[in-house]
């Protein structure tokens, strides 16, 4: 049941002296089978505490397996955005499905569910984040840039990635639960995955939502264009296929907004990458088509330089 570790995670969150320590803790009240640690990173704004949670697989790599290990990364800038205002905010929906999936992976391995390849979960704990102006509702910022993020949540085990980010500020996707993005990799925006879609109506009982991506929102922060928000940041520092989970709302609802957290799309959010999760490591469920993808790129060359700041041109 994935709603009770929601409900527990959001209360131990929605607290300004919650750090990744007390994280720890609670998860290794429910299981000591997972490798969890935190370090705390200073940035020009404050610090954050960054978490990574590895529960290993029966035959994953940890365990000397050859089962492709998934990614789950919870992207968001704070959980709370202290003192300007008070309570947990709609930006932290990502640490929180992030943490709750966690709880929920080690519940299910003490009850002899162990799944077949290892799930490393990364996210940040910080509920004194500042925020950001931003059209159509203002953005959550962070502590720390995002090159500290994706160093720190992003790793080279990571045979694919799930992105889980609140994505409600804007007018793009206008539905209440949450939505999946094309596949990114290396610079291409790829073919949305039959499978992943497949898992979508499997876990919500409803016809699969997507959430429309540019070229712009693959690219790095800090090149001075428009992103629709980080979702797909953790895209562009790795080889790996990633793809985005959006929560999702029907309205613009701002980052730093208070009371905008629902439990049941955080929960809709948390069986569904369980579910990736299960079939990816059984080598079930594929991010992308790797023949597919060659032939892009014996067409159209590589796409990397997407994945950084690029070389400013004078265009004629």
């Amino acid at each position: 049941m994935s709603l009770k570790h929601v409900t527990e995670v959001l209360d131990l969150m929605d607290n300004i002296h919650v750090s990744g320590l007390d994280v720890k803790n609670y998860l290794e009240t429910i299981s000591t089978r997972g490798n969890v640690t935190v370090q705390t990173v200073e940035g020009k704004k404050g610090s954050t505490d960054f978490i990574k949670i590895v529960v290993p697989g029966k035959n994953g790599k940890l365990n000397g397996g050859n089962a492709p290990t998934l990614g789950i990364i919870g992207r968001l800038g704070g959980i709370g955005a202290r003192p300007e205002v008070k309570g947990f905010v709609s930006d932290g929906d990502g640490a929180l499905s992030c943490v709750a999936a966690a709880a929920k992976l080690l519940d299910m391995g003490g009850k002899g569910d162990q799944l077949n390849g290892d799930v490393i979960l990364t996210t940040h704990i910080c509920p004194t984040a500042p925020t950001l102006p931003h059209d159509p509702v203002p953005f959550m910022d962070s502590p720390v840039d995002i090159l500290a993020m994706n160093n720190h949540e992003v790793t080279e085990e990571m045979d694919a990635i799930l992105s889980i980010d609140t994505t409600k500020g804007n007018m793009i996707t206008n539905h209440k639960g949450f939505a999946i993005t094309p596949t990114v990799k290396e610079g291409y925006i790829l073919k949305i995955s039959n499978d992943l879609l497949k898992v979508y109506t499997q876990s919500t009982g409803i016809l699969p939502v997507t959430l429309p991506i540019t070229t712009q929102d693959i690219t790095p922060y800090g090149n001075g264009v428009y992103h629709v928000n980080s979702i797909l940041q953790p895209a562009v520092a790795t080889t790996s296929p990633v793809v985005g989970v959006a929560i999702t709302t029907e309205t613009a609802v701002a980052g730093c907004g208070t009371g905008a957290t629902h439990p049941l799309d955080v929960e809709q959010v948390v069986r569904y990458v369980i579910e990736v999760a299960k079939l990816f490591g059984e080598n079930k469920c594929s991010f992308y088509d790797q023949e597919e993808f060659a032939t892009l790129e014996s067409l159209y060359g590589k796409m990397t330089h997407l994945q950084t700041k690029g070389n400013k041109v004078t265009v004629k």
